[in-house]
């Protein structure tokens, strides 16, 4: 399975990192030519902004919403430390980070960027053994020193696939998540995706309910337009976002694997047995 390394430096220093997201500066510019799909959107700096691919962590401001900020703030400090990051401050509003000893080095193994201009990315602390812009075959235990299985592994990530995620990958990560499951940690001790919630209003789900940050981002954006519960079927049956349900291999729709019943919302199958289309 081929993949790049991609060398280069982890940067937080005025921007609004989350727990899946952060800016890389690639030792070589050239090297984002390297991978296949849209071109590496890059600001004056020379960062990039990364998609950490297969997890997705509770969401600290999408659009001007949050999820429970414990866990969400736990994800982000989890990815920081991994990355070697510290002394890092905030402004007063904790929208922006003002100052770090950021400018860590890294690399990441990637091989394709998505429409949003971000390398679909895997990222590790430290220095790879191969060269910068190496194409190497990229494997399962490999895979596991990764940022992205660490916080799987640990409970600070949801496993959410994406199609082009080879299987074996998204097995060892799928592994990861159960064990975390298990063991209630992180995110799985307090998790209502598939047991149910309700979703009177947008601040409940900032403050109180812990659910797959893709769901979440789904209601927030029906209810912030004037939708309500119970017609939020209808309004996923509208975006028809493509899904493959992994157990049984039928490709369906977002819409298909949510269940609304009065003012509660669940999903039927487990993130970890879903595979999206390209988002």
């Amino acid at each position: 399975m081929g993949f790049y390394i991609i060398k280069g430096t982890y940067h937080v220093v005025n921007y609004s990192p989350d727990g899946d997201s952060i800016r890389f500066r690639a030792d070589n510019p050239a090297n984002w030519n390297l991978l296949s799909g849209s071109t590496v959107a890059i600001n004056g700096s020379g960062h990039a902004q990364l998609r950490l691919e297969a997890i997705d962590t509770l969401e600290t401001h999408y659009s001007r919403f949050h999820q429970p900020l414990g866990l969400a703030l736990g994800a982000l400090e989890f990815l920081l430390d991994e990355l070697n990051i510290t002394n890092v401050q905030w402004n007063a509003q904790h929208t922006k980070v003002i100052s770090a000893n950021d400018g860590t080095r890294g690399y990441i193994i990637a091989r394709a960027v998505e429409r949003n201009h971000r390398p679909i990315s895997f990222a590790f602390a430290g220095d790879a053994e191969e060269a910068d812009g190496s194409f190497i075959e990229f494997y399962a235990d490999r895979l596991a020193e990764s940022v992205n299985y660490k916080s799987v592994e640990a409970g600070m990530a949801y496993p959410t696939y994406y199609q082009g995620l080879f299987p074996d990958l998204r097995l060892a990560l799928t592994q990861a998540a159960g064990n975390a499951r298990t063991a209630n940690l992180g995110v799985w001790a307090e998790d209502k995706t598939e047991t149910g919630f309700a979703a009177p209003d947008i601040e409940t789900l900032e403050d109180d309910i812990v659910i797959l940050p893709k769901l979440f981002r789904r209601l927030v954006e029906h209810l912030e337009g004037g939708g309500t519960v119970a017609n939020f079927k209808q309004y996923l049956a509208a975006l028809s976002e493509g899904v493959t349900i992994v157990s049984t291999t039928h490709f369906t729709h977002f819409d298909t694997v949510i269940e609304v019943n009065g003012d509660e919302v669940r999903m039927t199958e487990p993130p970890e047995n879903l595979v999206f289309g390209e988002s």
